[in-house]
């Protein structure tokens, strides 16, 4: 899909041609779209194809006076029962000319906030500002996220106080995934920013130069938090591992013990069936001897884990 926007009277509108200063947002297109705009604004076709690889890394590249910058940007999966509950997707910003062209396989949160007017200050002419606010804003998704992944974990650690259940330690294996994308995807971004301040890829005033270091401040934010919250989570993830295998191991001693103190009246009751002369076999109460001796050493027995703390 294909949709073209312009700031008209101050507000930004659909159009239906390509004009000077328009913004030009793709999603997903096929294969004919992506060969008309190719030939319309006379951008190299790859340019618009590796954005929607999903493996694609973050990168800037320079072609025939286009310049193709290439940032990864969060994204919630839709479904709350998916595997993993966040991930991320490569972003594809093109500036050709008197053009803007930003490329993604999905609908991307971060273009959104732009489309619905969440962006201060945003006008689409001011190209190397657009550009910028998208890093900012990338870095600031990112932030959101974290801090949703944060509260997830904190749920799920609850959860996991109440009932050592395998599908709460899949969660929180998952969540520590999403974390491992972010943590590419924000350190990736991290050096297209830097190479933007070294470089003269895009042309910054003094106002765009701030809007940059903004950006970079809130992209080193991501990448302390989301270290924090891998850390976090790792020593979650073996602190329960460590629960789960003392769990057993108590369990495995209250069976063994059960099982011992079981094996005692067992013995005594398969002793007086042997064809041979025992205690108290002429007794008239020898089954009430050989009961209660039974019941006795299985107290006993029950006393002696007790105190070693098996039972």
């Amino acid at each position: 899909m294909i949709s073209i926007y312009k700031h008209i009277a101050g507000k930004i509108g659909e159009i239906r041609h390509i004009e000077d200063d328009c913004w030009i947002n793709v999603v997903n297109p096929g294969e004919a779209e992506i060969k008309s705009l190719a030939e319309q604004t006379g951008v190299p076709q790859d340019f618009l194809t590796d954005a929607l690889d999903i493996d694609e890394r973050a990168r800037i590249e320079t072609e025939d006076g286009s310049v193709l910058i290439v940032v990864h940007t969060p994204m919630r999966s839709p479904d709350q029962d998916d595997d993993i509950p966040f991930y991320t997707l490569p972003l594809g910003i093109i500036k050709k000319d008197r053009l803007i062209i930003t490329v993604c396989r999905q609908e991307n949160e971060v273009v959104q906030h732009f489309l619905e007017g969440r962006v201060k200050n945003f006008l689409i002419s001011d190209r190397a500002r657009f550009i910028i606010q998208i890093f900012l804003h990338t870095s600031i998704t990112f932030l959101r996220h974290l801090k949703e992944i944060n509260k997830k974990s904190n749920l799920l650690e609850d959860n996991l106080h109440k009932s050592m259940k395998n599908e709460a330690l899949i969660k929180l294996v998952n969540i520590e995934k999403s974390l491992v994308y972010f943590m590419t995807s924000v350190k990736a971004n991290e050096l297209i920013m830097a190479r933007i301040t070294r470089a003269d890829i895009v042309r910054l005033d003094e106002l765009d130069k701030d809007l940059l270091d903004d950006a970079i401040t809130e992209n080193l934010q991501a990448i302390h938090m989301t270290k924090i919250y891998s850390n976090i989570l790792s020593g979650l993830m073996d602190a329960f591992a460590s629960i789960i295998s003392n769990n057993l191991n108590v369990v495995m001693k209250v069976l063994t013990s059960v099982t011992i103190i079981l094996m005692i009246p067992n013995l005594i009751a398969s002793m007086y069936g042997m064809n041979v002369e025992l205690p108290f076999q002429h007794s008239i109460n020898a089954f009430l001897i050989v009961i209660i001796t039974a019941i006795f050493l299985s107290i006993l027995g029950v006393v002696f884990f007790m105190k070693k703390k098996w039972l």
